[in-house]
Parts: structure tokens; sequence; C-alpha cells
């Protein structure tokens, strides 16, 4: 008898549904919220309101395309966090009511080991060829930069992360000092193709070890872009594309940088990316290239499974259910989790 796993996921803005069939992905509802793009930024108190409305709808959808009912189901995995608190109570709840009404275990995922496991998603008809263990995951997103060891599907290591703010958020404020909107990544990877990156310079901080930092670099282009316009109103509309390679660009040397220095530490030659920036092109580009200079394996997960979506987290859940793991009901959501 097949296991169907469905996995839930609602961290932040989007609410998302998947469901497994014996580790092979049925079906990967998302729906994305769109009120955001009007305040520059996800509005915690809307996004939490919008998961309400969502959470049902999704779950039936993910699991009619599945070709199943809930009475099929073995377990429900789900997002504890970290995330918008409000919004990881909409899923945790639904994930707690389901799990009772059908008496069936209910298993928490950390929403970081999804992204790191993204590529461990099966779908039928496609390639499956997932990086072996021990391997390298560069994960960026908006809330999160780390870089971590894998070394099974249940132990991970954080190497080195941002001591201030994370990479996506980095390109969410360049986005929004150049009036170029919400959200800001896909905007200036677009922007950024049409333009010179080497016509510009931007600090680059100096943190030892295998840390990030991105504050300093959100601090210089705020100076630079201040100073240019008084000299010249026009300069932003004039210069916007070089400005965002050139901006990307340090992003970019600033991470691989860090992913260089870690493979060579740890002699590791498998790495992946995963989070949201993982779908910036340059990047993708750059993980590959510097692969091929230093013999690593490289794995880029699908544009669909780099931001936020059930599928990862139900093959997170899949590994933790089939290592006999099950979460009991009085859990709670966790906005910040400290390791992994």
């Amino acid at each position: 008898m097949a296991d169907y796993i469905l996995g839930i996921e609602s961290s932040c803005d989007d609410t998302s549904a998947a469901v497994l069939k014996d580790g092979l992905l049925m079906s990967n509802v998302i729906a994305s919220q769109q009120v955001h793009k009007d305040f520059g930024g996800v509005v915690p108190e809307l996004a939490s309101r919008a998961h309400e409305q969502n959470i049902v709808p999704v779950v039936s959808q993910a699991l009619d395309k599945a070709g199943i009912k809930p009475s099929d189901l073995s377990a429900i995995a789900f997002t504890r966090g970290p995330g918008l608190l409000g919004s990881l109570l909409v899923g945790t709840s639904f994930a707690k009511a389901m799990s009772v009404a059908l008496d069936i275990p209910m298993v928490m995922v950390n929403h970081l080991q999804g992204h790191v496991l993204a590529n461990f998603v099966r779908e039928d008809g496609k390639e499956y060829d997932p990086p072996a263990f021990p391997y390298l995951c560069l994960l960026v997103s908006g809330g999160n930069s780390q870089i971590v060891r894998v070394d099974s599907p249940l132990d991970f290591e954080i190497l080195g992360q941002t001591i201030d703010d994370a990479v996506g958020e980095a390109f969410d404020k360049c986005s929004k000092m150049m009036g170029l909107g919400y959200p800001g990544g896909p905007v200036i990877d677009r922007l950024a193709k049409l333009g010179n990156p080497d016509r510009f310079k931007f600090a680059k901080p100096n943190i030892p070890g295998l840390d990030y930092s991105f504050s300093g670099i959100k601090t210089s282009l705020l100076y630079f872009v201040r100073d240019e316009l008084k000299k010249d109103p026009q300069f932003m509309e004039k210069n916007k594309e070089d400005i965002c390679a050139s901006f990307q660009k340090a992003l970019i040397d600033i991470l691989m940088k860090k992913l260089v220095k870690a493979a060579a530490q740890t002699g590791i030659r498998e790495v992946t990316i995963g989070g949201g920036v993982s779908a910036n092109s340059a990047l993708r580009e750059a993980v590959v290239r510097e692969g091929k200079k230093r013999g690593w394996k490289t794995h880029l997960p699908e544009f669909k499974f780099t931001t936020d979506n059930a599928a990862m987290i139900a093959i997170a859940g899949w590994f933790r259910w089939k290592n006999g793991e099950k979460t009991p009901l009085d859990i709670a959501p966790v906005s910040r989790i400290a390791d992994y």
C-alpha cells in the first residue's frame, strides 16, 4: 500500500500544499499574495489573514491533483518555523486539525531544511540526480544567508551565516532605494542583464571565517546614489542598469568567496544552492562556473522549488517520518530557530 504525505508551507506570504506518494511528487499548489506589493514588503497581519482564506482551497486542490482523498494520507508535514508567527500559526493549526480528524501523525519541518533538501524532490518523467552526501548548500533568501554542510537528510551543520542582514533583503532594499518595486530580486536580476557589472564599485565587508555581512554594502549603495543624485537628478534613471549589474555582482562575489572557502576547508565537492535568491540567474551562472573551475559537481534546484513551496516541506517531512519521527499536538510554531 502506498504512503502519501501532505506537506503544508505557510512561513511567509505563500500558502502552499503538496502531496508525495512514496517520495514522488504528485502535486504542489501555491497561492501567492499580491497585496504586499503596494507596501514594498510583506505585511505580517495581511499575510496571516490571506493564509486563513487560502489554506482550505489550496490543500483541497493539492489532494485533488494527486487524485487522493484525505483518508488516503499517511502523515502530514508542516512548517514549524522560522517565519512570520501569524502565518505559521495558520499552517500549524490546520495540520493539527487534520491530524486529529484523520488520526494520522504529523511531522514538523524546519523551513530552512526544506530549502536545503529541495533537490531531493522527485517528479515522474524527470531526471533525478540529487546531491551525494556530504554536500554543501548555499542557502540564500530574504531572511537567511548560510553555508550548510549536509551529511544526511537529518544531519545538518551551519558552517557560516550572515551576522546582520540577508542577501535577499539587500536585493529588496536596493530595489526600494531605486524605486523599482517589490520583490526586488527579480527586478534587479532583469535590469542587471542589460548593464555593465564592472562600472561601479561598492564596499565589500571583510568578515572572518565563513560568516557573511550585507549591511555595509547596502549603506555603500545608499551613499553612492545620494551623492550622484546631488550632481545629476537624472543619474538613477540614466544608469539604473549599470547600478543593478554592479550591485548584483558585488553581492554574488561576497557569496561565492565564502562558498569557495568552505569547499576548500571541507574538501567537499558536491555543491548546491537553495532559497529564493537561488533563482538569480547570475548566481546560478557563478556557481556553475566555479564548479567547472574547481571540480565541483553542482546541483541547481528547479526555479519552482527555489521560492517557498510545500514540495520541499513534504520531502523534508518524508525523511523524518521514515525515520520514525512524530510531532506532538502541543507543539507551537516559532518565528526563529537558532540551529537545525
